[in-house]
């Protein structure tokens, strides 16, 4: 792996955490975002963690205790060891049953569509353990990950891992590859409908296209990007709510509002108060 490794610690009376964070190798950008090792240490109680919306595909490693995930602050939540979450519009909550382990990989919905093989809709607003969905010609790689010697080295496996899955993989359409890269590069400012018309497609069948190879709609899609950018800008000590809508395309502030009330059941205010190092969101 060619990019530094990044460690981000953080210790406070809910407990103790490190994030390594590594890039890809520069052949898999577009598809794969980042690799993310992490080990939680907790304190008497564990840390509830609100996972809002986002344009990225985490799929985790289970290396450590299981990981409850939950619909809502206080519903009743569903253990799972490695898993993935397919794009979605709801917040999930998310904690973890002990002393914690794993690895995430953040793909772009294309990367996610090309490394499993699914129509993404399957996946859409939904945390499935990860054996249910992995293509059987990558099957063991939790081990082979368990066993390696350090983070990078398990980086460098991914690296291998998903430059080969890729290779034989089947290419998304190139529309819907148009589509996502103009609405990634905007955060999900550009309209809709111009890009229909640049690409001489209906409404109808973008959707369609989107819901096969993203798993959500075009317009959905771009709401969420918004959003995350939203989220993203508003973990700055100096984030001003006006001027913030602005910059993340919202008609006006109330616009904004109601993203982050759909997404996170919270207003941005109450949001940013609950940002940690390392953009989490404590409860």
């Amino acid at each position: 792996m060619s990019e530094a490794i990044r460690v981000l610690r953080h210790e406070s009376g809910l407990g103790s955490w490190e994030l390594v964070t590594g890039a890809p190798a520069s052949r898999l950008r577009g598809l794969v975002c980042d690799y993310e090792g992490y080990v939680e240490r907790g304190g008497a109680a564990p840390v509830l963690r609100q996972q809002v919306p986002t344009p990225r595909i985490p799929l985790i490693v289970n290396f450590g205790a299981p990981w409850n995930v939950a619909e809502s602050e206080d519903g009743s939540a569903e253990a799972h060891d490695s898993f993935i979450a397919g794009i979605g519009e709801r917040s999930s909550y998310v904690a973890a049953a002990g002393p914690a382990s794993c690895i995430q990989v953040n793909l772009t919905p294309l990367g996610a569509f090309m490394f499993l093989g699914l129509p993404m809709h399957e996946l859409a607003n939904r945390v499935v353990t990860l054996e249910e969905v992995l293509p059987r010609r990558v099957r063991g790689v939790t081990e082979r990950l368990a066993d390696a010697g350090g983070w990078e080295e398990r980086f460098d496996l991914l690296d291998a891992l998903f430059a080969t899955r890729f290779a034989e993989a089947t290419a998304p359409s190139g529309d819907v590859a148009w589509a996502w890269r103009i609405l990634e590069r905007t955060h999900g400012k550009a309209p809709v409908g111009w890009i229909c018309d640049r690409l001489g497609r209906s409404r109808r069948h973008l959707a369609t296209r989107f819901r096969e190879q993203i798993g959500l709609p075009p317009k959905t899609v771009a709401r969420i990007l918004r959003f995350d950018r939203a989220v993203t800008l508003l973990a700055r000590p100096d984030a001003d709510l006006a001027q913030l809508a602005f910059e993340c395309g919202y008609y006006d502030q109330a616009h904004m509002n109601r993203d982050f009330r759909a997404f996170s059941a919270k207003s941005p205010g109450a949001f940013a108060r609950q940002i940690v190092p390392g953009g989490g969101v404590i409860l």
